[in-house]
């Protein structure tokens, strides 16, 4: 697995060994002995699925306190444009974003520790994205930061006329809000 690091500390992009012949090809998406080698110990503990059409955005989605996620997140089927932005008080990159394509094609993972409101835009006519979290989901520690605060400037990559959101990603506050 190659490491790729990021503007963000600890934000990773892990682009795992692609094994291809004319059957198809065969990768590890996860390996706990290589990736703690990577990136350090992360009890994962729980593993989520979507599936989403083009021009939706979901996020940017958080969990507070002790109920803080890292996550390792990854496209199956199509693409998406994978975005992190940093908000841990104190940091030297707090407010900044990660924007990365992920693809069922390019297999590339991106890692979120702690601390990361989190979020994506489905480029693809569908996609089906997977993601794993290292701590369980708590609704009263749930948070989100509004998708197009123009103070983190994140460039979806969806025409905004295209752009679909649930009702409750459609209202959230600024990060400055926050």
């Amino acid at each position: 697995m190659k490491v790729i690091e990021t503007g963000i500390e600890g934000v990773l992009i892990l682009e795992p060994r692609v094994f291809e012949d004319s059957r198809g090809y065969f990768f590890e998406s996860f390996n706990q002995e290589e990736f703690e080698i990577a990136v350090g110990q992360v009890n994962f503990v729980q593993d989520n699925e979507s599936k989403s059409s083009y021009g939706v955005v979901r996020g940017l989605h958080f969990q507070k306190g002790e109920y803080a996620q890292a996550k390792l997140v990854r496209v199956v089927k199509g693409s998406v444009l994978d975005v992190a932005v940093d908000i841990r008080e104190g940091s030297p990159t707090f407010g900044k974003h990660v924007a990365v394509e992920l693809t069922g094609e390019n297999h590339l993972q991106l890692f979120l520790p702690r601390g990361m409101a989190h979020g994506f835009s489905v480029l693809s006519e569908e996609a089906v994205f997977q993601y794993k979290c290292d701590n369980f989901y708590c609704p009263s520690a749930e948070g989100a930061i509004a998708w197009d605060d123009p103070d983190i400037g994140i460039d979806w990559r969806i025409p905004r006329d295209k752009v679909i959101l649930s009702a409750k990603d459609s209202n959230h506050p600024r990060l400055s809000e926050i």
